[in-house]
């Protein structure tokens, strides 16, 4: 069982920067993916970006040169750096761990960009 919590997100101006942070409950270390996902109501929920224990990273194309995912396996953490940020990004952003067994969700925190 993996608990996460999402912090970090709030309102900000388009053009500006939030760091999304995930604290899991439990190790990390042997999770090879942690990913960002987001959702707007109405619409699916969007992978944004993925990690694997050793590091690799992708992003979505919407994100790619913005978005920096970084994850702290000592201290079971994930981030996601959003810089540049566009109202279009306004979404609320999940946290998830994907195993084998099955994949956890955090809560989500709200992200808003004004333009």
């Amino acid at each position: 069982q993996v608990r996460l919590v999402e912090s970090g997100g709030g309102l900000v101006q388009a053009g500006g920067s939030l760091r999304l942070s995930c604290a899991a409950s439990t190790s990390i270390l042997e999770i090879t993916f942690m990913n960002w996902y987001r959702q707007t109501p109405g619409k699916q929920r969007e992978l944004v970006a993925v990690i694997t224990t050793g590091g690799s990273a992708n992003y979505a194309d919407s994100v790619k040169g913005r978005f920096t995912i970084s994850r702290h396996n000592a201290r079971n953490m994930v981030f996601l750096q959003m810089n540049s940020l566009k109202p279009e990004d306004t979404a609320v952003y999940y946290c998830a761990a994907i195993t084998t067994g099955r994949n956890y969700w955090g809560q989500g925190t709200q992200v808003t960009v004004s333009s």
